[in-house]
């Protein structure tokens, strides 16, 4: 059972997890409204929260899908002042909440955190919360790897329905800190900071106090005065600017800041609300991408985050860690999280471990104006959540031209992928942003493309031509081209993004290309592409797919149970010769 704290990027101590047995009821025909299951439930079984009722973690493991399920559960509440917040930091599709029979809020998205404010209708002692969940097979819904057929097809997978990541209550001061959006400025030895306070009445005022600290020691600090929702400020961390004097967030030393921000006035609550601070700084210049002034080069791997008896959800507080230390074991010092956006513990750990991450947003499968707005909307509500994690380094939220599918002539499909790579840029114009990740892309600040051609001389011959592929004068990977027509290359990096998925023989599964017999193959074909790649001047960087199987895709270096097929070290020995 998942019992960590859910948001370790910003913590508050009194916090109750609501996460295990829950009632549960299917409503297929759609009844539970009309029928007011929120005052009425339903004869029902028992779920665990907070698995899906597709696997076999939730007590149910029933994987045929339903449009409709209803969630309850009693929840004991001691008297308490201030707010009752209640958090879910996933629900797929869209959720409607009551609390003792009386709706208190909505979401629609099933990649984003959403909090529900159930102050107006919590009561001391016995409290009944009742979830309806309603999904669909509708390709205009972000999906993800999430099927929408009977049966898995292709690369895609068991659908994730209901609620599939924590839910817990929090109780805040009746005037608190909702978030702080944090900027590190590596050049100028500061961190800016943009805090946001609800509650304030009008003409009422508080101070805000923050403090930085690193290895427990007192770095800097600041008060200011807060008189409105928003309150921007700035605090440096030196006097004399010398970069040598602060402490770089980076994956050879991941050094974080602890934030403390404390919130208080007159007739106030004081509330109080840790954080972290990676200083890093990321940007493209020319065809390198840089991290702290330097150039990187990025040796990624492809992560989908699913497990065999928990899907998305990882099995226990273990798993993720589990997961980032095999990842580093083989050589590899990022990973691109793959059409999922994962838990806020999973992105704390890499900032902890110094892990690098691309932050890729699930993908639609149709071009329409509910497709559009649906995945804006979500696409927003995701960066704002991991914008305060140092180690989300690109933002990826197109990929394989899905969703888009004709984005390589279509007009109003390339002027959709650009308004997403503007509005993104707009919220976070420090972080590169790839549209669209794999091919065919219109504007974009890394060039991106996938390719899984086993043979290293093939890809070397290939890529001799590197310019000319990135010209659109040959398709690069079949009938795929580089750039979508009207766009030009205009000197971006250059990283292949995917390539590898080498399976071992198997009927059940499929990987790319020819299954191998034994691990030596699998060696000798991983060495020779991954050098093919290394070697090449231009290319700054590489993605292997991938960590782990996936139901019918096998060609993970590790089974869905985390079983290892090859040995780690050999495949850090490869992947470390371009550093």
């Amino acid at each position: 059972m998942l019992k960590a704290y859910p948001r370790p990027n910003f913590t508050r101590e009194n916090w109750t997890n609501l996460n295990g047995a829950w009632r549960f009821a299917f409503d297929d025909k759609d009844q539970g409204l009309k029928n007011q299951w929120e005052k009425d439930f339903p004869e029902s079984r028992d779920i665990q929260v907070p698995y899906t009722y597709e696997t076999k973690m939730s007590g149910i493991g029933e994987e045929a899908f339903h449009p409709v399920v209803w969630y309850q559960r009693v929840v004991d509440l001691a008297p308490f002042e201030g707010k009752m917040l209640l958090h879910f930091e996933g629900v797929d599709h869209e959720a409607r909440v009551y609390v003792n029979g009386r709706y208190a809020g909505s979401h629609q998205g099933g990649y984003a955190a959403f909090t529900v404010d159930i102050t107006p209708f919590a009561l001391p002692g016995q409290n009944t919360l009742t979830v309806r969940v309603s999904d669909s097979d509708s390709c205009a819904q972000p999906r993800g790897k999430q099927r929408w057929r009977k049966e898995n097809f292709g690369c895609w997978y068991v659908q994730t329905t209901g609620i599939w990541r924590t839910v817990w209550l929090e109780n805040v001061p009746k005037v608190y800190l909702e978030d702080v959006k944090i900027t590190p400025d590596i050049d100028t030895a500061s961190v800016h900071f943009v805090a946001r306070v609800t509650g304030l009445e009008p003409g009422q005022t508080a101070s805000l106090d923050c403090a930085l600290r690193f290895d427990g020691k007192p770095v800097a600090s600041q008060t200011v005065a807060v008189s409105g929702e928003f309150t921007s400020f700035t605090l440096f961390l030196t006097g004399s600017h010398d970069p040598w004097t602060i402490r770089l967030w980076h994956p050879d030393h991941p050094d974080l800041y602890e934030a403390r921000f404390t919130l208080q006035g007159e007739g106030l609550e004081e509330d109080s609300v840790t954080s972290f601070v990676g200083l890093r700084k990321i940007e493209i210049q020319g065809n390198q991408i840089l991290l702290n002034n330097r150039p990187i080069y990025q040796r990624l791997i492809l992560d989908q985050g699913y497990w065999q008896d928990s899907h998305l959800t990882p099995p226990d507080d273990e798993a993720f860690e589990k997961d980032l230390d095999l990842i580093l074991k083989a050589g590899y010092n990022g990973l691109r999280k793959h059409q999922k956006t994962e838990d806020r513990r999973f992105l704390h750990l890499c900032d902890k471990k110094g892990v690098l991450v691309w932050s890729e947003m699930a993908a639609t499968y149709a071009f329409n104006d509910q497709a559009m707005n649906t995945f804006t909307k979500e696409w927003m509500e995701v960066v704002r959540q991991n914008y305060n994690h140092p180690s989300v380094i690109t933002w990826t939220p197109f990929n394989e031209s899905w969703g888009v599918g004709d984005v390589l002539t279509n007009a109003e499909q390339q002027r959709f992928t650009q308004a997403i790579y503007f509005l993104t840029k707009a919220f976070d114009p420090m972080r590169p942003v790839i549209v669209n990740d794999g091919w065919e892309h219109t504007v974009s600040d890394i060039l991106t493309l996938h390719d899984y051609e086993e043979s290293g001389k093939a890809f070397a011959k290939r890529y001799a031509d590197l310019p000319g592929l990135l010209a659109n004068q040959a398709p690069y990977n079949l009938h795929r081209y580089a750039m979508a027509h009207g766009f030009e290359y205009r000197g971006q990096p250059v990283i292949i993004s995917e390539y590898g998925g080498i399976a071992f023989k198997d009927e059940h599964g499929w990987g790319y290309g020819n299954q191998v017999a034994d691990e030596e193959a699998f060696i000798k074909r991983f060495d020779e592409i991954t050098a093919a790649i290394q070697n090449h001047p231009d290319i700054v960087g590489f993605c292997y797919t991938q960590v782990s199987d996936v139901q019918q895709e096998i060609n993970g270096l590790v089974t869905e149970d985390r079983r290892p097929k090859v040995d780690f070290d050999r495949l850090s020995e490869i992947n470390r010769r371009r550093r």
